[in-house]
């Protein structure tokens, strides 16, 4: 059973690696996947959450959000990569041989991507904070993340199954931050009291 998945995931990495290439894509994926890259956005974001949440309550989302990257970025790379030690396409495929590298293949291990697990956990929290604001900003944020795990898989440093499993983790971490978020509000955050 376990052979039969693998080779659906090997099978669906090479559809999308090599089959599905062309060269907007080329030039589009690696800038997608690269995390600086996003840097102005974040700043965006977080300069939008205090300019619409009270001072007290803006710093407590950007605490949760920086919690959030980092308890995905700790559970992926340095617990479950180290334990199930899968490597990378890269690593074991040849360049030019069924291989499309477009991106340096970078050290470790392949599950879960970090990257997938990351972008979702921050996009599920973000995209559950600013849904009173915005009603499409979930889906978009699911978008997002998708996308960059989705060139993780088509620059070759990821398989299919780890992108999907570290977006399934990323959305369950986002969405934890986000209860705890919620009741860090109703214990520490005071609801203004109604005049009458």
């Amino acid at each position: 059973m376990e052979e039969f998945f693998l080779n659906i995931d090997k099978n669906l990495f090479f559809t999308i690696n090599s089959r599905w290439q062309n060269d907007f894509f080329n030039w589009l994926m690696p800038i997608l996947r690269e995390k600086r890259n996003w840097i102005p956005l974040y700043v965006i974001l977080f300069a939008l959450i205090f300019h619409q949440f009270k001072k007290r309550n803006g710093i407590l989302i950007v605490l949760c959000a920086l919690l959030t990257v980092g308890m995905s970025d700790i559970l992926s790379s340095k617990i479950i990569k180290p334990t199930i030690e899968r490597p990378r396409p890269c690593h074991t495929l040849e360049d030019g041989k069924g291989l499309n590298l477009l991106v340096n293949c970078g050290g470790g291990y392949s599950f879960t991507s970090s990257h997938a697990t990351n972008h979702f956990a921050i996009g599920t929290f973000l995209g559950l904070v600013l849904l009173p604001l915005f009603k499409y900003g979930f889906p978009l944020f699911m978008a997002w993340a998708g996308s960059i795990s989705y060139a993780q898989v088509y620059v070759g440093v990821h398989y299919p199954f780890d992108v999907f499993c570290g977006g399934i983790l990323g959305i369950i971490i986002g969405y934890f931050i986000f209860r705890l978020l919620r009741i860090l509000e109703n214990k520490y955050i005071p609801t203004p009291a109604k005049t009458v």
